[in-house]
This record gives C-alpha cells, structure tokens and sequence, in this order.
C-alpha cells in the first residue's frame, strides 16, 4: 500500500493553522472564563492581560487562515467533500472574521451583549466541534499514516515552494 502524501503548501498551511487555533482556543478559554463567567470560572487564575494574548494569536492566525482559506477554496476543492474539512474551514473564517470586528474594550467594560462577540463565542464552540469531527474523520479515511503524512517533511519532485504557483494556477484550469 502507497504511503499517503499531502502537498507541501497544504502541510505548511496546515500545520501553522494547527498550531495557531488550539492556542487561540485556549487563550480565549481563558478570556472567557475571566472576563465573561457566564459559563463558569476555572478553578486557577493565571496572570496576565489575557484578551491582548487572545487578541495577539487572533492577528497571527488572521493571515494564516486568509492563505488556507484561498488554499482550500483553489487547490484543495476536492478536500473540502468532506464535511468536517469545510465545517472547519466556516468555522475558522467564523472566528477571525467575527474576532476581527470585535473591540476589545467591550469584555473589560462587562459589555458581553454585542451580537458580534455572540457569533465569535458560537465560532468558538464550532472550532471545537469541528477540529473534533475533522481528526476523527482523518483517522477513520486514513488511519494514523494519514495523519502522519500532515508532518511530513518530504518533498516529492514538483512539489518545492517554487512549484506552489503552478500548482494553484492548475487547480483553477482543473475546475473548468
């Protein structure tokens, strides 16, 4: 049996993304648990200006998932069959966008009935979901060699960084 390969522009992507989301997940636990409680507190408090750490992974994920986003909508169209691959696509363009059009200020003023932040908490709870329903429905297509082959560092011929722009200019002829 092959061993599974992704592209390397997906892998790159990707792995930023995966790095990027259960950071701002936990940040905005945090933020929540301190500056909303109406969902309960954690047991612990932790120091720090919380919000400014969210907020901080929330502009470097903001990029991040503008390329993945483009990535998945060009290139990576046939991933996107899958359910839980475009539940977490929504759900991330859910919370950037929504954590984009956020103040703040609004949290540490006690002001918690914004709809925006409303969205951004639903957007949270999807993120959850989604990342959940995504690695389980990796696992069970492909096992651990598909996880795997997400961190993979070996490049096959054509597929350098040199080679990415060719590769999304192919996925637009191939969607004709």
């Amino acid at each position: 049996m092959r061993r599974p390969y992704q592209p390397s522009l997906l892998r790159l992507l990707h792995g930023a993304t995966a790095l990027l989301v259960p950071l701002a997940w936990l940040t905005g636990l945090v933020v929540v648990s301190t500056s909303d409680g109406r969902f309960g507190r954690l047991p612990f408090t932790l120091a720090g200006d919380w919000i400014d750490i969210h907020g901080t992974v929330g502009v470097l994920l903001w990029p991040i998932a503008l390329l993945f986003g483009l990535y998945a909508l060009t290139a990576g169209r046939a991933r996107l069959r899958q359910p839980a691959n475009a539940l977490a696509l929504v759900a991330l363009a859910l919370a950037v966008g929504s954590g984009k059009l956020m103040d703040e200020d609004w949290l540490r003023d006690g002001q918690l009935d914004h709809l925006v932040y409303s969205v951004h908490l639903l957007a949270w709870l999807l993120i959850a979901l989604a990342v959940s329903l995504h690695v389980a429905g990796v696992l069970q297509r492909g096992g651990w060699p598909l996880a795997r082959s997400m961190a993979s560092v070996q490049l096959r011929p054509g597929d350098l960084p040199g080679n990415w722009f060719d590769q999304i200019r192919r996925s637009f002829r191939a969607g004709r």
